[in-house]
């Protein structure tokens, strides 16, 4: 159960109430406001990262290894977009969960992300197979 749904709500509810009780009508007034900044806050930092994502092409990375090593189980498919600064190409069907998220870099190595609820729950790396290069022979 995510429990960020309930408590959330829980602690703005005690919020306001701890603020009327203790400033009355003003401290309703000053508990809206700073729970507005907040929102804005977080809303702005959404926007600042999905202007930088609409600059890159879909699925780009500029380095698959170098984003698998920052990955951790738990990160939000927003902070996931903003390490990237680019958006995933969806590898599983739209609106249907787990969501998976595929970022390739330049040499075709690729991270492989699921989501599940918009956080990240699985991950993997794929790099191309290189084949072995001819050995130099010197001619005697």
């Amino acid at each position: 159960m995510n429990f960020q749904k309930i408590l959330v709500p829980i602690a703005v509810i005690a919020g306001v109430v701890l603020a009327y009780r203790s400033y009355g009508w003003a401290g309703i007034a000053a508990a809206a406001s700073v729970l507005v900044f907040w929102i804005l806050l977080h809303f702005s930092r959404m926007m600042q990262v999905l202007k930088r994502a609409a600059a890159r092409p879909i699925g780009y990375v500029d380095s698959a290894v170098m984003l698998n090593a920052k990955l951790k189980p738990g990160m939000t498919l927003l902070h996931v977009v903003a390490m990237t600064r680019a958006l995933g190409a969806q590898q599983s069907p739209k609106d249907e969960q787990p969501e998976v998220f595929c970022w390739t870099d330049g040499s075709q190595s690729s991270v492989t992300c699921t989501f599940v609820s918009g956080k990240l729950s699985h991950y993997e790396l794929f790099r191309p197979e290189v084949p072995d290069a001819p050995e130099n022979q010197v001619a005697s």
